[in-house]
């Protein structure tokens, strides 16, 4: 199958800033994990995932597992589907400004050691990668996948919600987007 579904993780147990640089899932994003596995379950045949890929993240292993012990497979981790990098130079605590700063402009305008640019490129291959995939992933993420898409330059194409789905086809190796997943308002920005 071509298809490809692109899941942001659970709500997480901190934010952040916070002391715990991996949280895991709340209770409210332990069972929104729950119910986004149901809804990929109910799918028809033909679009619902077989496999389960997750960035390496705590949050998103958790949010991966309730669908993968459905499907009887392994969560594959791949780290390509993970968190955007932070400048080496940058504390924990300097993250969420830089962050907020970089939402507002373009992928090749963010400040760091990295072409951002090139590692959205990154992620969307890392997503086409895995045809047939419900991927676990995050905001930044699925706005790298998104942009490479559409071919948009803007970091903050979209706001998708905990658990919102995204789904793309691969065409040609190519990701089409299909549908951007729910938005909503997000400690993010």
């Amino acid at each position: 199958m071509s298809r490809i579904h692109m899941i942001r993780h659970g709500r997480p147990a901190s934010t952040w800033g916070d002391a715990d640089h991996d949280p895991g899932l709340d209770p409210v994003g332990l069972e929104q994990a729950r119910t986004v596995a149901r809804v990929l379950l109910a799918l028809p045949e033909s679009e619902r995932p077989d496999r389960v890929v997750s960035s390496p993240l705590r949050r998103c292993r958790e949010t991966a597992q309730p669908l993968a012990d459905a499907l009887g497979v392994t969560v594959e981790i791949d780290p390509r589907v993970g968190e955007i990098p932070t400048p080496a130079a940058l504390d924990a605590e300097a993250r969420p400004g830089w962050l907020r700063q970089a939402f507002q402009g373009r992928w090749s305008d963010i400040p760091g050691d990295l072409d951002y640019a090139a590692w959205t490129r990154r992620v969307a291959q890392g997503v086409a990668s895995h045809p047939g995939a419900a991927v676990f992933s995050h905001f930044v993420a699925l706005n790298a996948a998104v942009s490479v898409a559409t071919g948009g330059e803007t970091v903050a194409a979209f706001r998708p919600d905990h658990v919102s789905v995204t789904v793309f086809d691969l065409v040609d190796g190519d990701l089409i987007l299909i549908n951007k997943g729910q938005e909503a308002s997000t400690q993010v920005l």
